[in-house]
């Protein structure tokens, strides 16, 4: 009698136990479920974004080739695009005089700040700007034409 008096708590405190153990379980699943949503929303976002900058990207593109953009602002424009997709390492090779010419201009002043510039430097700079759109030039609009069509599948790691 003894016996069963202490097995009658032992299987309630066993059967508590393996409700509360369900119960972590089940919240655990709603966890990882919330998470992966979280992710595959955020991965949504992602290839979302990239898609309307390639779009921004394919019509700057188009732009240069008609001459409705200067090329050095088709190049800074293009090239800070890749950079807000996260693509400049991917596409950076594929496109090595929007690149090199990029990397020239980077830094160059823009607005104000270029106002505020002595007109020495202004020259200086301008000078170095033409220097690199008359070297590249054709090879840059060459990979204008190709930027065109671009698609982000070709660049996938």
């Amino acid at each position: 009698m003894t016996a069963s008096l202490l097995i009658i708590p032992a299987v309630l405190i066993v059967a508590a136990l393996a409700g509360y153990a369900t119960y972590l379980l089940l919240q655990l699943r709603k966890q990882n479920q919330a998470k992966a949503k979280a992710e595959a929303d955020y991965q949504q976002q992602l290839k979302d974004k990239q898609n309307s900058v390639i779009a921004d990207i394919r019509y700057i593109a188009a732009a240069m080739l008609e001459d409705r953009c200067e090329l050095s602002e088709g190049v800074m424009r293009i090239a800070r695009l890749f950079e807000v997709a996260l693509l400049t390492e991917r596409v950076s090779n594929h496109y090595p005089n929007l690149y090199t010419h990029f990397e020239c201009i980077k830094d160059h002043p823009i607005r104000e700040q270029r106002k505020a510039l002595p007109k020495q430097e202004r020259m200086k700079l301008d000078l170095a700007r033409m220097k690199s759109e008359s070297a590249l030039e054709a090879p840059i609009l060459k990979e204008a034409e190709s930027l065109q069509h671009f698609e982000l599948a070709k660049f996938s790691h």
